[in-house]
């Protein structure tokens, strides 16, 4: 249903985009990933698993209509759109709508529909559509995107989230499935330099990578999170702890990403992510570090190398992204 969606974004939305004046922002999205895998000991063209949507090589545009009443604005409309290469898929084109959301302002809150983050840690806050390290979200502990509702509230000491999903990710999926979620979080990352966040989530889910279900029956997922984003200088730390169920199996994850940036304007960054999870007895741990540079104002290069110390395996990627406005 989603992928039906997204072409029809394509061939109405984004063709009538030049006459809306400047009410919109439309921009074009160009990337190349490519890399080798010592534990497939071949080429692989994905940063994480190849039937996981990111990142891929891939074409698209990014898209955000403001609405307006009579004296204010009362909304936005935001669609972001890929088609990715996928050389093992069939077809080898793979239509991804990542972002799809209304978003209007209700006075005690904004209030969106569709396909957006839900309000479970520390990805609800940080927008890695473009970037290689993958956040917990990505890695099984609740999912990036949803489709669903959700409320969102600012205040003057943080900010409030709630949302109610279908706990299917990437396609809309629904035969008893569903997440709600909630967040609280103190500080505002922008003025105080910090953000201190509580989640607490439960429903049950699909067991999805990407596009791709594995299985129907929805399995009960519960769970609870504190993430912490605090930027000193050209140095910015973010972790999180995850501790709940999935499946009927226990769950944990630690997560901690640190960050420096050097150049002029933080062209440079250097990043390393170690990562360690447990489901039931059993534990995995993933060390990434990665390199970002800003050459223009619209082509960034990055790399990850990733070693998982479970497989005992090593990832090297390499990407090449461009992002202009139209």
């Amino acid at each position: 249903m989603s992928r039906r969606l997204g072409a029809w974004i394509f061939l109405t939305l984004v063709p009538a985009a030049g006459v809306l004046g400047q009410s919109h922002l439309l921009y074009f999205e160009l990337q190349g990933v490519a890399g080798y895998s010592t534990g497939e000991n071949k080429a692989v063209f994905h940063s994480l698993s190849a039937e996981d949507v990111m990142q891929k090589s891939s074409l698209g545009f990014d898209y955000l209509l403001r609405l307006s009443g009579r004296s204010r604005d009362i909304g936005v409309l935001a669609v972001q759109a890929r088609a990715a290469y996928d050389p093992a898929g069939d077809p080898k084109a793979e239509l991804q709508l990542y972002n799809a959301y209304i978003r209007l302002k209700g006075g005690f809150a904004d209030i969106w529909a569709g396909h957006s983050r839900p309000a479970l840690g520390l990805s609800s806050a940080l927008d890695s559509h473009a970037l290689l390290l993958p956040t917990l979200a990505m890695l099984g502990y609740g999912f990036d995107r949803d489709w669903g509702a959700g409320l969102l509230s600012d205040f003057a000491w943080g900010n409030a989230a709630l949302s109610l999903t279908a706990g299917s990710g990437m396609p809309l999926r629904l035969g008893g499935n569903f997440l709600a979620s909630a967040r609280v979080s103190k500080g505002v990352l922008a003025r105080d330099n910090y953000s201190l966040g509580l989640s607490a989530a439960a429903g049950n889910i699909l067991d999805v990578m990407g596009y791709h279900v594995m299985s129907d029956e929805p399995r009960p997922f519960r769970g609870v999170s504190a993430d912490l984003t605090y930027l000193r200088d050209n140095l910015e730390n973010r972790a999180e702890v995850f501790v709940g169920r999935k499946g009927g199996r226990d769950i944990l994850a630690l997560f901690w990403r640190l960050g420096v940036s050097l150049l002029e304007e933080g062209r440079l960054r250097l990043e390393a992510q170690p990562v360690l999870m447990r489901s039931g007895s059993d534990w995995t741990s993933l060390l990434s570090v990665g390199a970002s540079l800003q050459i223009t104002g619209d082509l960034a290069l990055r790399s990850l190398v990733q070693y998982d110390r479970t497989a005992r395996a090593t990832r090297f990627v390499l990407q090449a992204y461009y992002y202009r406005s139209l």
